[in-house]
């Protein structure tokens, strides 16, 4: 079984590409955060994570998830991160987590995908990120290969740098600055509601036909970057920047790799 989070959309897309090639069945994440279900979920021998990447890490927000969650059949399990340029020293953190769930740890692939965290930095418009989508193709196709044979993910090399990102770094991100006291909606905004049903923490909510933001957020960016009209901004850091949604680019979110291997 492949499971999945996702914000703005490149894990999904991940996800479903590698569900369709091995034909297992695909499991969101954020529908099971969202409505609080950890019960037990049947997925065979293979387990496939695929998850954004938040500061050099897994979210927290999924790490709590799995480590709540059995997964009945599971005796292998792969993680998938995708992320605007790096993981860090994830891999470590992964094993530990599978070490947790009595799996079998079979690595951490690094998979380059357009950049969404528009608090922090700037997405590529629509053109750019097509080309970064095209040409994560091999990456992923080299990953389906591993996973059908049953055999290990390439250990990565990592640094001093790489462990103080997904260490001390991603300690404090999250209390520095995962906080959703920024976001507003601007007089643009439709009161469609869309914010409300794609945040996978339940932290927005209507008010006059207007979102309000809670206190329970991961910064995975789906308010901002989902919504239609671009009413939605994080403090200044967001004006004026393109939003980025992978379904806006208009590529195929499924189709099978490696059809004759």
């Amino acid at each position: 079984m492949v499971v999945y989070f996702s914000g703005s959309g490149n894990s999904k897309y991940v996800a479903k590409r590698i569900a369709d090639s091995l034909q297992e069945k695909l499991l969101c994440m954020n529908e099971r955060i969202k409505s609080s279900d950890t019960g037990p979920v049947k997925t065979g021998e293979k387990l496939v994570v695929v998850v954004p990447t938040y500061a050099w890490r897994i979210p927290r927000v999924v790490s709590n998830w799995i480590g709540q969650t059995e997964f009945v059949g599971a005796k292998n399990v792969w993680y998938l991160m995708s992320c605007g340029s790096g993981i860090g020293n994830a891999d470590i953190y992964n094993r530990k987590l599978s070490e947790k769930k009595g799996l079998k740890h079979m690595g951490t692939a690094q998979i380059i995908m357009p950049e969404n965290y528009i608090a922090m930095f700037n997405a590529p418009d629509v053109e750019i990120a097509k080309k970064i989508v095209v040409a994560a193709g091999p990456d992923i196709a080299k990953v389906v290969l591993a996973i059908r044979h049953g055999e290990h993910l390439p250990k990565r090399k990592c640094g001093l740098g790489g462990r103080m990102e997904s260490g001390l770094v991603n300690s404090v991100f999250y209390p520095v600055f995962v906080k959703a006291k920024a976001f507003y909606a601007d007089q643009t905004c439709t009161g469609c509601g869309k914010c409300v049903k794609v945040c996978p923490l339940n932290n927005v909510t209507m008010n006059n036909k207007k979102p309000v933001w809670g206190k329970h957020c991961t910064h995975c960016m789906a308010c901002i970057c989902h919504c239609p009209a671009e009413a939605i901004e994080y403090g200044r850091k967001s004006v004026g920047k393109p939003r980025y949604c992978f379904e806006n680019l208009g590529i195929e979110e499924t189709g099978t790799l490696l059809r004759n291997q």
